[in-house]
């Protein structure tokens, strides 16, 4: 009876270990740029019109923004230099 209490217990602390690495994983880092100093950069490109999506994963934001003539572009940031980063 007790071997599987314990084994509950395990399972439950890995699981709640796993959870926090993933939120985490989730937010940007204390020293990030902020969010609109990456927007303005991203509004300063060569034919920029709008921005369509502003996402955060695997540790960077990743813009998709349209051209003048309509030509979709997705850039991902590096959330503390605000350099852009390869998608991968």
């Amino acid at each position: 009876m007790l071997k599987p209490m314990i084994a509950a217990a395990a399972l439950s602390l890995t699981l709640a270990g796993t959870a926090a690495a993933q939120q985490a994983m989730r937010e940007p880092p204390q020293n990030s740029k902020k969010l609109s100093e990456i927007i303005a950069k991203v509004e300063q490109r060569p034919d920029f019109r709008y921005i369509g999506e502003v996402d955060w994963d695997d540790g960077g934001y990743e813009v998709t923004y349209y051209t003048t003539d309509n030509a979709k572009v997705e850039i991902k940031f590096d959330p503390v230099s605000g350099e852009t980063k390869s998608l991968q």
